[in-house]
């Protein structure tokens, strides 16, 4: 089989399908335009986010039997379409939820214990006891939305610090050891912290708006490492405000590229999260980590020669 790479991975996904007999090729330069003029020549493609494979590209793939993405989001695909005309679809959850559940955990400790702002203080000459003194984990109930890889791997994190951990899935029976599975109503009348671990689609986007918002019935912390249009920025902007979102925890914003790169807007509310001491804002980072680019190769990689070698 021939495979095209369209964005840079980890070396192991080139040595172990090469030593595999497939062929490989690398293209992390050219653009949308040029791999559409080509990819009628391959029969699978692996990808990060760096192309959007919609209806015009899947349809000149003519030979396409997978597409792998080197993640777990899937939306940079048209997947009726690629379904429609059976090509497989293959994507690493897998490989990256510790990295996520990690992330998470350390985004709240250092938003409730302030521990950028005192460390800050302290080297600027500043001693403040206090004013910095922190919100413990301990006790809080943790409410997830989506209970998959992610989700799973945050509430084993969270058990671990005597969290009570909930969490709504549009799936039914999926409470384990680490979280008890409850109604959207249920985990917004308890949550102390709601944390997002759900993939982008219509009924996702905007989830957490100012409706939303309004029915948690506690103030609450929250945290974002799932998809930056999962949440309207402007109403958790007024929620940050008025207090009824305590604090927010956020590895993606709605004025994300669709690339991942880089901001493409800036506007007063992104401004407002970029300089509130309420906010943690990392650059989708959560599942970056050293063994997590290593893990999500190797998951491709299984899967790819599990289902095609």
């Amino acid at each position: 089989m021939k495979i095209l790479l369209l964005d840079k991975n980890h070396p192991l996904i080139t040595e172990q399908l090469l030593a595999k007999n497939f062929i490989l090729e690398e293209d992390f330069t050219s653009s949308y335009d040029e791999v559409c003029g080509k990819i009628e020549n391959y029969d699978g493609v692996i990808i990060r986010s760096r192309i959007p494979l919609d209806k015009n590209f899947l349809e000149r793939a003519k030979n396409l039997k997978f597409i792998a993405r080197v993640g777990a989001g899937m939306e940079n695909i048209d997947i009726p379409v690629a379904e429609k005309l059976g090509i497989q679809l293959i994507n690493s959850p897998e490989g990256n939820r510790d990295s996520v559940a990690e992330h998470v955990v350390a985004m709240l400790l250092i938003l409730m214990n302030r521990l950028f702002i005192a460390s800050q203080e302290v080297k600027n000459g500043i001693w403040l006891r206090e004013e910095n003194r922190g919100d413990e984990l301990l006790g809080k109930t943790v409410g997830l939305i989506g209970y998959g890889n992610m989700g799973k791997a945050t509430a084993e994190r969270f058990s671990g610090f005597g969290c009570r951990v909930i969490f709504h899935d549009i799936l039914p029976d999926l409470s384990d050891e680490y979280a008890t599975q409850v109604s959207l109503e249920e985990l917004k009348e308890s949550a102390d912290i709601l944390s997002l671990h759900i993939p982008i689609t219509s009924e996702t986007h905007y989830l957490v708006n100012s409706t939303f918002i309004s029915e948690m019935k506690k103030d609450f912390y929250f945290v974002n490492t799932a998809r930056g249009k999962n949440v309207e920025t402007k109403s958790l902007v007024g929620a940050l405000k008025s207090g009824k979102v305590k604090g927010a925890c956020l590895d993606v914003l709605e004025y994300e590229k669709s690339s991942f790169e880089n901001l493409e807007i800036e506007n007063e509310d992104l401004k407002y999260l970029l300089s509130s001491e309420k906010t943690i804002v990392t650059p989708h980072i959560a599942g970056w980590t050293v063994q997590s680019k290593e893990k999500l190769a190797q998951v491709i990689v299984d899967k790819i020669v599990a289902q095609f070698a």
